[in-house]
């Protein structure tokens, strides 16, 4: 069967190097598909692919590798059990040893039901262990019986094992105080030096749960009917795909991150658009059409969300709040001015002083005129010549007038600036008061913007023209502003503090008005301006990751894809083997086991899925088979698994396989046990004699030893042959044995005799009428319907068509002795015939040589 064939089929162990071989050489994958299935293989993986272990290497303390397991300080690689030494524990009472040969063979432990025999299994499994699935699920009272009841004080548990290493024998003991609970034992491990050191179990738990070596009947059901995931996992960590398995969910998380990132952008947006709709901004306007173009435009959404980016009503509303008007002290001081020049100039005015002024402008441009006419005529009497002398005369005059004019002239000078300054003040009307613009109702901007009007009107409307109408309607006044009265001056002073008072008054009522309506449309703004802005963020980044989101995808794909050929080409052995053991056990069962695939990864819903046909039609097989069935499907998958080449364990225990097996499966597992035990060292429980039988008739190697339970717990274990040679043998022993009193003995040793040639009848019975291709179960039923000795004798002697009263003519054809034989025989195990016991055991013997022919 091959049963040491590796699981590797990548030929190296390194994964990352099989993937990069596999992605090379495949047309198909982009570069950035490659890059990214072995960015997922690189520096971050810590499994297989990246340390280069064999597939299902377990990882432990020190490593477990081609070299072995380091478990607690020693190597454990080509573990086999040399002896089991029990003390108070279940079943046992003083001290037991159930003695074992350490490699591959096959060894059968046999005993009736609670003589001790599975008492040795638990306790080799819970020293190294720590556990025992036997009592998973079980009532606090199944587990809490674990001290012997006649020697429970001193509980103590010896497993002798002996490996490949350079220290081959090792001592693993576990023993617990008077009071001590289950989990509270004190756990050694005794050198051959006789130190002693602490034992970890929990090293061990990496490699026992990847080669589990122990297999109990409880566990044999749960492996087929039991959690789907118990199985896939088991089997699917034995394949080493684990780095596998982590790349690809490397990949998938940043996949899945990529994803929700665009879904919760996607959410988002759609919330935002809902919130954006129902706000009257127009800011939110701008910022939904941007959002509902699928082709987002980071830079149009964030021209919406600049400060300075307001428009319509929000911009028009900032622009009222930053409207300015002289402070109301300047317009003051401005009117004070000009009143108080126009009066300065007022107090120095009299009628000489206009006539001095009238004077000197006319001899000034006179003057002007004779420079520039050189010396003509005077332009008014046309008699005096206006020449140097004039002109000499003219200059003194000038001199003379100017300096009784001076502090008139000051003040003329001082009135004009004030005047300038007074219609300078007044601006126009700001164009966002511009009656065109979309005012909201909130804000109404028509008083203002009347108010600006009046105010503006003073700086650039002909003023004095006005108020010289006013009062002299038929008056027009010059155009100078030294022509301006105190009066004048006090209207026009007075006309502008006015417009300044109405104007100020309305433009703090307006900007109120803005500023709470401004106030109204931030509030429901302003929460959704950062949130835009976080989203858009995101949204970028989702953008600037679309591609490598695709990229990702399609790594995870091909991976997965490359994953799932990886381990169909790493089943295959398991499969091939499985399949096998469930040929050999299935005798006569309709149930046909195909291919074994798993279903599923880490993470999500994980099986094993079986493909099984009941009379060669497909349908749920486990529904319909039987428990014997649920059995051996449950050996065809724990086998497999516990002896591959890579385990560290060379042997596996199984208790008590062979119930609910009907007989052409107990001949099916005597074939597959003795096939394992080639290379394996296969220690089996049973209390059904069928499976020594089946071994004994196959002509099977097997040793085989027999537990046997005395009073107060005491446990014997001896090794024993097929039967018949068991009972003679016992027969001697009686014989041997003083203390008993010769009725008692010659009973005992009678019973003994006719059991062997029971024995001998019930194994040619079954060597012959199996031989003739007679079904198992019918075998069994005719043997059931053989209720005596010599039924039983009748039966494989004369075949199913047996009579029993004509057993002795049948016999007597053959030899006379033998109906003599039989008849002593028989009649011994009931009423001592006076004759010798030896000579009885004589006469069985011949009789037992004789059916054995």
């Amino acid at each position: 069967m091959g049963w040491q064939r590796s699981l590797d089929t990548a030929g190296a162990a390194d994964l990352a190097a099989l993937v990069a071989r596999r992605i090379a050489a495949d047309p198909t994958v982009a570069p950035d598909v490659e890059a990214a299935v072995l960015d997922a293989l690189g520096p971050r993986g810590t499994g297989a692919a990246a340390a280069g272990s064999r597939p299902g290497a377990a990882p432990g303390p020190g490593g477990f590798d081609g070299g072995g397991f380091d478990g607690g300080g020693f190597d454990v690689e080509g573990i086999f059990l040399q002896a089991i030494r029990v003390r108070g524990f279940r079943g046992i009472g003083a001290q037991a040893e159930l003695p074992l040969r350490p490699g591959p063979g096959l060894t059968l432990v046999v005993g009736r039901n609670g003589c001790g025999k599975s008492s040795f299994a638990e306790a080799a499994e819970l020293a190294l262990t720590g556990g025992n699935r036997r009592w998973d699920g079980r009532s606090a009272e199944w587990r809490e019986g674990w001290r012997n009841l006649h020697e429970g004080e001193h509980t103590r548990i010896e497993l002798e094992l002996l490996t490949s290493g350079p220290r081959p024998r090792r001592l693993v003991v576990k023993e617990w105080d008077a009071r001590a609970a289950l989990d509270e034992a004190r756990w050694t491990l005794e050198q051959p030096d006789g130190s002693t050191s602490g034992f970890d179990p929990v090293a061990w738990g990496p490699v026992l749960d990847l080669y589990r070596p122990f297999l109990s009947y409880s566990e044999l059901g749960s492996l087929v009917d039991g959690r789907p995931s118990d199985l896939f996992d088991a089997l699917h960590q034995l394949l080493g795909l684990d780095e596998l398995i982590a790349a690809q969910d490397r990949l998938r998380s940043r996949r899945l991150d990529g994803e929700r990132a665009a879904k919760q952008v996607r959410l988002d947006r759609a919330a935002l658009l809902a919130e954006l709709d129902a706000v009257a901004d127009e800011r939110a306007a701008r910022a939904a059409a941007v959002l509902r173009d699928e082709r987002l435009d980071p830079v149009a959404l964030a021209e919406c969300l600049r400060g300075d980016s307001d428009t319509g009503d929000t911009g028009l509303l900032r622009a009222v709040l930053g409207l300015t008007v002289p402070e109301a002290g300047e317009v003051a001081a401005v009117a004070d001015r000009l009143v108080a020049c126009a009066a300065a100039l007022d107090r120095l005015s009299d009628a000489g002083t206009d006539s001095d002024l009238r004077s000197y402008d006319l001899l000034r441009r006179a003057r002007e005129h004779a420079v520039a006419s050189d010396g003509c005529p005077c332009p008014v009497c046309g008699a005096a010549p206006l020449d140097a002398g004039w002109l000499a005369a003219t200059d003194r005059t000038l001199d003379d007038l100017a300096a009784r004019l001076a502090a008139v002239t000051a003040a003329r000078a001082d009135l004009h600036a004030a005047w300038h300054a007074a219609r300078a003040l007044p601006g126009p009307v700001p164009a966002d008061l511009d009656p065109a613009r979309d005012v909201p109702p909130a804000v109404d901007t028509a008083a203002l913007r009347h108010a600006w009007t009046r105010w503006a009107a003073l700086g650039f409307a002909p003023v004095l023209d006005r108020l010289r109408a006013g009062r002299s309607p038929g008056g027009s006044p010059p155009e100078d502003p030294s022509a301006v009265t105190v009066a004048d001056a006090h209207a026009f002073a007075e006309r502008l503090r006015h417009a300044h008072a109405c104007l100020s008054d309305e433009l703090a009522a307006v900007r109120d008005r803005a500023r709470k309506e401004l106030e109204r449309l931030d509030s429901v703004w302003n929460p959704l301006a950062p949130r835009l802005s976080a989203w858009l963020d995101d949204a970028v980044a989702v953008q600037a990751r679309s591609g490598e989101l695709r990229t990702l995808k399609r790594a995870e794909e091909w991976l997965k894809a490359l994953t799932a050929r990886v381990r169909d080409e790493r089943m295959a052995p398991l499969e091939a083997r499985s399949r096998w053991i469930w040929q050999t056990l299935r005798q006569q069962s309709n149930v046909e086991l195909g291919g074994i695939r798993l279903q599923g990864n880490a993470g999500s819903a994980r099986r094993v899925l079986l493909d099984v046909t009941v009379d060669q039609v497909d349908g749920a097989a486990l529904g319909v088979m039987s428990q014997g069935e649920l059995h051996a499907l449950g050996l065809s998958l724990f086998l497999p698994r516990a002896t591959v080449a890579d385990s560290p364990f060379r042997f596996v225990m199984i208790d008590d396989p062979v119930q609910a097996m009907d007989p052409a499966k107990v001949d099916g597992l005597a074939t597959v046990l003795a096939e394992v035990a080639k290379t394996r060292q296969v220690v089996v429980f049973t209390h059904d004699e069928r499976l020594a039988e089946a071994v004994r008739r196959m002509d099977l190697n097997a040793h085989v030893l027999e537990v046997q339970r005395r009073e107060r717990s005491v446990v014997e274990v001896r090794t024993v042959g097929d039967p018949v040679r068991r009972y003679l043998a016992d027969a001697r022993s009686l014989l041997r044995t003083p203390q008993l009193p010769p009725a008692i003995a010659d009973e005992l040793v009678a019973t003994c005799c006719r059991s062997a040639v029971e024995a001998a009848a019930l194994a040619r019975c079954r060597r012959e009428l199996l031989a003739a291709g007679m079904d198992h179960r019918e075998v069994e039923r005719h043997i059931e319907q053989a209720q005596t000795t010599r039924a039983m004798v009748a039966l494989a002697v004369m075949g199913v068509s047996y009579n029993v009263d004509h057993l002795n003519r049948h016999l007597a054809r053959e030899a006379r002795w033998l109906v003599d034989a039989l008849r002593d025989i028989t009649a011994a195990a009931h009423v001592p015939i006076g004759r010798g016991m030896r000579e009885l055991i004589g006469e069985t013997e011949r009789f037992i040589a004789w059916l054995g022919r």
